[in-house]
């Protein structure tokens, strides 16, 4: 067992304290009071006082239980809050991160807290395939509630008792997902970057299966390439959580917003339908992805209806916006929505949504169409903490390609994109040309009153990219000064740059690459969205209640 420790200020301050080697730190931490403590030593008299015999600190078991009662083969863990990761929320902060002061050894304090979090969730997913029951109870609530604890011991060693709650959260220590709309695997690489592991994978495109195969050499077995709304649901293993980026085509501000109820975007009620059917083994938790249009599709209705049908699959929602600019050269604003099942919580229905609500990740948009669908939808909105600020510039991910190389457009083509240029762009492109340095920017080709207009961007970060189809131009990047001016398309190791994933195998057809990471989600983000609310999340709802194979109801 970790417990809280505090450092206390010597009454003399050296004038120059001196850094601490990692050596030297360990050191003291393995000083640090780990076991025995108070609200572990309450918690055995409390349990011995009702008759329960047990051994502690188990040292031949994963993750060593502080507490083990052989005859009902329970495994107990006390958590120190501090150290298991959950002392930020009893401050009532967004994230970890604000648990510390910018200081030399905050890294140190978030890398050690979050690999005790990855461990217990490991040690306790062992456990539980050894056949093992798991508890793991917080300091803070023994202190606060040591006799509801021991109760919760009892009614598991004398009845075998177990409650929806309990069965689902026995799914979260494992951190397995279902990968739906995959598409070239870029939602499992940020997954995977935080401890998640992908057991199933379903697409319907050929490309994209492709590609996700020749990178992820396990991909195989659990790669389903169909149709989502004729999948076969035993093929679906049971997983903690299932991911969904359906099409955006008929949601998006650039398509023709025909809604979700039709074409690609329909996609969506072949997802539902699956879970519907998976019926008992439902995933506990759910993440959905789409372009921000689909806020916004047909005055809000198509959003409203997803919502509600994720409510009635007995999901509670949250959501929040993320822009890739925040986490590389790139411009990709995109909504995301989480799903947690109601019966993992004890205040069934979800506490009124906080307000102010409006915050970094919440725009005033997305804030306001929540407050005012409180009644009709189960909102379960989780505080979290703004998006980092991204220091990356488009030049960061160039290829520095030679003056011959074939994908350097001629002359006459890269004429021709000056001239399609409005009188202000066409400003901005010649001071470019006229500058001492080299200098860049990106282009999109866009119709505009009927003409095809190349329109520049020079913030030093890419537009947003795109799938070559639907009319949807290919991003092209414009190099300029010393009075020379140069054009060519993005190389697919750029695309591959932008969203995060510099090292992806890449596919011999151009086409393919654009078509891939065009229609994928930004790694970066993803691991973001799991450092700060799954991880989180697994952390605290595998806490509280006992985990593992029991049969009875309460």
């Amino acid at each position: 067992m970790r417990s809280d420790a505090s450092t206390m200020p010597s009454k003399t301050t050296p004038k120059t304290p001196a850094k601490r080697s990692a050596e030297e730190i360990s050191a003291i931490m393995r000083k640090v009071h780990g076991k025995d403590t108070t609200p572990e030593l309450a918690l055995r008299r409390a349990l011995w006082a009702r008759g329960l015999r047990y051994r502690v600190n188990a040292t031949d078991l994963p993750g060593k239980p502080d507490i083990v009662i052989p005859s009902a083969r329970l495994a107990l863990f006390v958590d120190g809050d501090f150290w298991h990761g959950n002392q930020f929320r009893k401050r009532k902060l967004n994230a970890l991160e604000e648990q510390f002061p910018e200081t030399a050894t905050k890294t140190y304090w978030l890398t050690k807290i979050r690999r005790n979090m990855t461990r217990d969730a490991i040690h306790t997913s062992v456990l539980l395939s050894q056949g093992w029951i798991v508890l793991r109870f917080w300091e803070s609530q023994l202190r606060t509630d040591l006799e509801g604890c021991v109760s919760m011991v009892e009614r598991v060693v004398e009845h075998d008792t177990a409650d929806v709650a309990s069965s689902l959260a026995s799914r979260l220590p494992q951190r397995t997902v279902a990968e739906f709309f995959a598409g070239i695997g870029l939602m499992r690489l940020g997954l995977e970057r935080q401890g998640w592991h992908v057991a199933f994978a379903n697409d319907i495109d050929q490309r994209k299966e492709a590609m996700y195969t020749a990178h992820f050499h396990d991909a195989k077995p659990h790669f389903l390439l169909g149709d989502v709304h004729a999948l076969a649901i035993g093929a679906i293993p049971d997983v903690t959580l299932a991911t969904a980026s359906f099409p955006c085509t008929d949601l998006s501000l650039a398509g023709a917003r025909g809604g979700i109820h039709v074409r690609e975007s329909s996609a969506f009620w072949g997802f539902t339908h699956a879970l519907e059917e998976l019926g008992e083994r439902r995933p506990p938790l759910v993440l959905l992805e789409n372009v921000t249009g689909f806020l916004t599709s047909h005055r809000g209705a198509d959003f409203h209806v997803a919502m509600q049908e994720l409510n009635r699959l007995g999901y509670s929602v949250d959501a929040f916006i993320l822009d890739a600019a925040r986490f590389v050269p790139q411009s990709r604003q995109r909504l995301f929505l989480i799903g947690v099942q109601d019966a993992l919580y004890d205040d069934n229905p979800a506490s009124p949504l906080p307000v102010p609500l409006v915050s970094d990740v919440r725009p005033r948009a997305l804030a306001e169409y929540m407050l005012a669908h409180q009644d009709t939808i189960h909102w379960r909105a989780r505080p979290l903490p703004s998006m980092p600020v991204s220091s990356g510039k488009l030049t960061d991910i160039l290829e520095d390609l030679p003056p011959d190389h074939p994908m350097w457009w001629s002359a006459e083509r890269a004429t021709y994109l000056l001239s399609q240029m409005s009188p202000a762009h066409r400003a901005v492109a010649e001071r470019m040309i006229a500058g001492e340095e080299w200098s860049y920017g990106t282009v999109f080709r866009r119709m505009r009153a009927g003409r095809s207009m190349a329109e520049l961007r020079t913030d030093g970060i890419a537009g947003c990219l795109r799938t070559p189809k639907g009319g949807s131009a290919k991003q092209i990047l414009f190099k300029a000064g010393h009075s020379e001016y140069h054009a060519r398309l993005l190389t697919p190791r750029e695309a591959a740059r932008l969203m995060g994933a510099e090292d992806y195998i890449l596919p011999d057809s151009l086409d393919s690459a654009y078509f891939g990471f065009g229609d994928a989600v930004c790694v970066p983000v993803i691991e973001w969205i799991t450092t700060h609310y799954l991880n989180p999340l697994v952390n605290e709802l595998i806490r509280g209640k006992p985990l593992g194979r029991l049969t009875k109801a309460l």
